[in-house]
């Protein structure tokens, strides 16, 4: 999905592998025997014991960076099986709310379109964002999708809103469920 990601969303992103980073560094050696992450993660988790204060918190940023570079989404399945941690959950939340944020953004600039050229903004507006999301997503709807979005964009009511988070958080957590990319 190409889509556009703000400096602060991009900073909340790089904070979330942080927080990873900081869980994956605390992993005993009997865990990081199980632990899906190549050589150079194990190397550099090892690293990071022995460490205090600055060069603990400069270590996990390090680790950060590696785990940046490959995909997270195993490590972050391995972090959530064997501690129980809310990571997942969080980066799940945050998904939902970038797809969110995406549809109301593109369907406002051409709601805005449709203003200044005195034209009817439709519920059938053509949009990039929804056609990406529904390939990814099928078992979304596309007729309660736009009519949700088309009825926050003229009303700008907070409970349309919502509820296009919940639909968007709803199908990230079903394709989760069935395990698919």
């Amino acid at each position: 999905m190409s889509e556009y990601l703000s400096r602060s969303e991009k900073k909340r992103i790089f904070k979330q592998v942080k927080e990873l980073a900081a869980e994956i560094a605390d992993l005993s050696d009997k865990e990081l025997k199980k632990f899906p992450g190549g050589p150079v993660l194990h190397d550099e988790i090892l690293a990071t014991r022995g460490l205090k204060g600055g060069a603990k918190n400069r270590q996990i940023k390090y680790l950060a960076k590696v785990l940046r570079q490959g995909s997270v989404e195993e490590v972050y399945q391995f972090v959530k099986d064997k501690k129980g941690s809310q990571l997942h959950t969080k980066k799940i939340f945050h998904a939902a709310e970038r797809m969110r944020d995406s549809i109301i953004n593109e369907a406002v600039a051409i709601h805005k379109v449709c203003l200044s050229e005195q034209i009817s903004f439709e519920n059938d507006w053509p949009s990039e964002s929804l056609v990406i999301i529904i390939d990814k997503f099928p078992n979304i709807n596309e007729t309660e999708l736009r009519t949700v979005v088309y009825q926050y964009v003229t009303t700008r009511k907070k409970l349309h809103y919502r509820e296009l988070f919940r639909m968007m958080k709803a199908a990230v957590e079903q394709k989760e469920r069935l395990g698919t990319d």
